[in-house]
């Protein structure tokens, strides 16, 4: 076992992983709305959440996982790491430290790692470029952190090793999710194939389409807890670090 994260949980797809003495923010919506058509049901995260970051990282270029409002108030010249074929339009909109991640790439700062891990999941962005999505494991030393991004199972899973704590999607926004995402039955079988020892649910109950609130019914939200019984009564041997947005993860040795 090696070096746990510090994991803040801000909601949707970001967290903040404190890890290696880097502090690494994932897919950044910080905002009130992404586009004008999602809009935050979670709470709003305050500056602490995006201040003193040395990375970011982006799985893919959805408006819900790359928001440029959002990258622009972490500041152009925070190193942001992109699916091959983002950085060019990424550096357009005045981003100077874009690094092309591919899979297998590894992004190296001090004793962090980070590792570029396939990801089932569309790339194109609306009226943008085409870049695949991709999963990152964050490391140093030996302990591993894997975030998903948005990914339906794969058979690669199970070769990603023995992972310390996964960061992993269990829906999505709205009242149901399309192709390429994980639902808390598929997130318990994505647990037991990275045989995770703390298991982080993300991607639910932060974001819901305008004019939609009213359907989201009463099981909006309750995804992560679904997620956490299913896997008590899967059996396996693992926490689940059941985590409101805007608070820390508590994931311990």
């Amino acid at each position: 076992m090696g070096e746990l994260p510090r994991v803040t949980y801000v909601g949707h797809s970001t967290l903040r992983v404190d890890l290696g003495g880097r502090s690494v923010l994932t897919d950044p919506v910080l905002g009130r709305s992404v586009e004008g058509v999602l809009w935050r049901y979670a709470a709003m995260p305050g500056p602490s959440t995006w201040q003193g970051v040395d990375l970011v990282v982006l799985s893919h270029l959805h408006h819900d996982h790359c928001d440029l409002p959002s990258l622009r108030r972490i500041g152009h010249d925070v190193p942001v790491l992109v699916p091959a074929g983002g950085g060019e339009w990424l550096a357009r909109q005045g981003f100077r430290a874009v690094h092309e991640m591919d899979l297998g790439d590894v992004y190296v700062d001090g004793q962090l790692r980070v590792r570029a891990v396939p990801a089932v999941h569309s790339g194109r962005r609306r009226a943008g470029p085409i870049a695949r999505a991709l999963g990152y494991v964050l490391s140093a030393g030996t302990g591993s952190t894997y975030f998903a991004g948005d990914t339906d199972l794969f058979d690669a899973m199970s070769d990603l090793g023995d992972v310390d704590v996964a960061l992993l999607p269990v829906w999505g926004w709205g009242p149901d999710i399309g192709p390429g995402h994980l639902d808390p039955v598929r997130a318990v079988e994505a647990t037991a194939r990275l045989r995770a020892r703390h298991v982080v649910p993300i991607h639910y109950g932060t974001l819901f389409p305008v004019g939609l609130k009213s359907l989201l019914g009463k099981d909006f939200g309750t995804q992560g807890a679904v997620f956490a019984e299913l896997v008590r009564r899967s059996g396996l041997d693992v926490h689940v670090a059941l985590t409101p947005p805007g608070q820390l993860a508590a994931v311990e040795s």
